[in-house]
């Protein structure tokens, strides 16, 4: 299929295969059958944060140049591990290098076992090996030891989908696995920034705000369902929700997303920071940061947590902890102790959800 969508033999609209709800929510809100463009090769829905979809529309060269600067950035084509659902970009991202590089993907649940992916791994063969995993599935790795080990036989292991917790990094890091931090959505063709650096051809602006935008060869043509204000606006960029910043290096830092941001007493806090301060400290294994409403404040910054085994956390100790590394503004005011945290996705932390089921906690 992947192949006579980059030949130019049609246009396709990726669904999940086991969802017939979805499916038919795609479908009807993508106006699958209807005419569209003939350079538009794949629609990859993306609602973002409104939960509408709008259907990123990406051409041939936009597919291949993305899968190109990936294999020049590894360095060279390889085979690959498909573990993630083939209608997000990751997953149709493995297939297109696939075929870009004449080789066959080898196929497991995005809910693989340890036993799973060790099968898998093996079967890839000699020469260059990858893999595109979300944190979440990384972390399920780490925690078994034959996982890990075939892990870090491949060449390199592209983690996307959000960030990667900095205590799974330095496992991985110990475990031999060359992890690579990617960034990038459906409207670039997938990841565009591998640790921090634009891979080539992509070109990263920050503005004064801190609104980060990308563009390049990579970049969707625009939205099937077009929104206000545009964020195609300006030929060949996207301007993305996120917030970040670039050192004198030219490295790319992401530091959350505009809409997580926390207005908390006149000042605004950035989930991510919060969280990288909250991970640190030993007795959390997970967490997420969020804000609710709060009369005095505007909103209060909350914390649930999932704690290491046989640890205990209180929220005294957390706000301390927080405070020695940034402001006191930014400490939890409230701790929420969860056994899971809830996702979306491909394993994206709901931070939504968290807010909406304690919203009403005083």
């Amino acid at each position: 299929m992947v192949d006579e969508v980059l030949d130019g033999r049609g246009t396709v609209l990726p669904v999940p295969a086991d969802d017939a709800d979805q499916t038919s929510l795609l479908t009807t809100a993508l106006r699958a059958g209807e005419e569209i463009d003939d350079d538009v090769a794949v629609v990859l829905s993306t609602s973002g944060t409104t939960g509408t979809p709008k259907g990123a529309l990406l051409t041939v060269s936009a597919l291949v140049a993305s899968a190109q600067a990936t294999h020049h950035r590894l360095g060279g084509d390889g085979r690959w591990l498909l573990a993630l659902p083939a209608y997000h970009v990751a997953g149709f991202q493995v297939l297109v290098r696939s075929v870009v590089a004449g080789t066959d993907p080898v196929a497991i649940p995005a809910t693989f076992d340890g036993a799973e992916l060790v099968s898998a791994v093996a079967a890839l063969g000699p020469g260059r090996r990858y893999a595109s995993l979300v944190a979440a599935q990384l972390d399920k790795a780490l925690k078994d030891p034959g996982a890990a080990e075939a892990l870090a036989e491949l060449d390199a292991v592209l983690i996307g989908g959000g960030p990667m917790p900095a205590a799974v990094a330095e496992k991985a890091s110990a475990a031999g696995i060359s992890a690579v931090r990617t960034y990038g959505m459906s409207e670039t063709a997938g990841g565009c920034v591998y640790d921090g650096v634009p891979l080539g051809g992509v070109g990263v602006s920050v503005a004064d705000d801190g609104r980060i935008s990308l563009g390049g060869p990579t970049i969707a043509s625009g939205y099937r369902n077009p929104v206000t204000p545009d964020p195609f606006a300006e030929s060949g960029w996207f301007r993305t929700d996120d917030i970040g910043a670039v050192d004198d290096s030219g490295v790319l830092t992401v530091l959350g997303r505009v809409d997580d941001a926390i207005s908390t007493g006149g000042l605004t806090v950035l989930p991510a920071l919060v969280e990288a301060a909250v991970a640190s400290h030993p007795a959390v294994a997970e967490c997420a940061v969020f804000g609710v409403a709060d009369e005095r404040l505007g909103q209060r910054v909350v914390a649930a947590v999932v704690a290491a085994p046989g640890a205990t956390i209180t929220l005294s100790e957390l706000r301390s902890h927080v405070a020695g590394s940034l402001p006191s503004t930014a400490a939890p005011r409230q701790l929420h102790l969860v056994d899971a945290l809830p996702r979306r996705g491909i394993g994206k932390v709901d931070r939504r959800e968290l807010a909406r089921v304690y919203a009403s906690t005083s």
